[in-house]
């Protein structure tokens, strides 16, 4: 048994299709099938039933992924470190981010990294929370900058910053002249929200029906600035995080901001990783840089 014939038979499974899986890894598929077929006449069990379309792993198939998929991490685990003896000449650090939070707090730490480090590779993955969850996870990311709470049970994280939430209302709201409101009075509103699979979704509809009401929400948007340029619109009102308000003056769908009570809700914006998983030097270094920038 090769590793290159246990990644082989993870994108055979992952894209249940040799040719896609073949493309994937840009080899022939002559070959890959051929591998495949070899790696099970070694383990004398068949992997993939291959009389359905598309494919579908077998009992035996689905136990051999899933250690498999733990073989391949172990190895990348001791590449990881490995590299770390080269001093941090070479590299890479995948880093998953919420592009709420990433469009505002990376810009600076990367420049920062990238300097310090210009032999390490910075990958950058934006998805959804949901999504990047899963993905690290799985360590398909070495760390994901995330908001609590998180619901993969397989993750740790470093705790970086607990960051005030205030209330967007348009220029011409009845509250707009007020410098705080109490969420209990926002209950016949019209509501702006993130899309779900979103973290900070999950935080503004709890902070509505922790104040004893279900949110009536009209929009919903996958950009925290689309959201506050609806607000500013007239559309609705939405809750934002302190550091992405919208900044300066001139701006015709400029909202304004209140403080909200009685208990000023915050987001803990987290450094996450899978549990047990290697942290290579440019992950630490990468943390260290964060923290001290936030």
């Amino acid at each position: 048994m090769e590793l290159r014939q246990l990644l082989y038979a993870l994108k055979v499974a992952e894209h249940r299709s040799f040719s896609k899986a073949a493309e994937s890894l840009h080899i022939a598929q002559p070959s890959l099938s051929q591998q495949v077929a070899k790696l099970e006449q070694g383990l004398g069990v068949q992997l993939f039933d291959r009389t359905n379309t598309p494919l579908e792993p077998t009992y035996a198939g689905e136990r051999f992924v899933l250690h498999a998929a733990q073989v391949l991490d172990k190895v990348e685990q001791i590449q990881s470190e490995m590299r770390d003896l080269a001093d941090m000449k070479n590299g890479r650090l995948i880093l998953g981010s919420l592009p709420m939070t990433g469009s505002h707090v990376l810009p600076a730490v990367l420049s920062i990294f990238c300097d310090k480090y210009p032999g390490i590779e910075v990958v950058l993955i934006e998805e959804t929370t949901a999504v990047l969850e899963e993905l690290t996870a799985k360590g398909k990311t070495d760390l994901a900058l995330l908001t609590l709470p998180v619901e993969q049970s397989q993750l740790d994280w470093i705790p970086l910053v607990d960051e005030a939430i205030c209330l967007a209302v348009p220029a011409k709201h009845r509250l707009a002249k007020e410098g705080q409101v109490d969420v209990k009075e926002l209950k016949d509103e019209s509501f702006i929200f993130l899309k779900k699979g979103q973290g900070f979704r999950q935080i503004s509809h709890d902070i509505c029906t922790q104040a004893g009401f279900e949110p009536h929400v009209i929009f919903e948007s996958s950009n925290i600035d689309t959201v506050q340029s609806l607000v500013g619109a007239g559309m609705g009102i939405a809750f934002v995080p302190e550091m992405v308000k919208k900044q300066g003056s001139g701006d015709p769908l400029l909202p304004h901001y209140l403080a909200l009570l009685p208990e000023k809700p915050t987001r803990t914006l987290i450094c996450a990783y899978k549990k047990g998983r290697y942290l290579s030097k440019a992950a630490q270094a990468f943390v260290e840089i964060l923290t001290k920038s936030i």
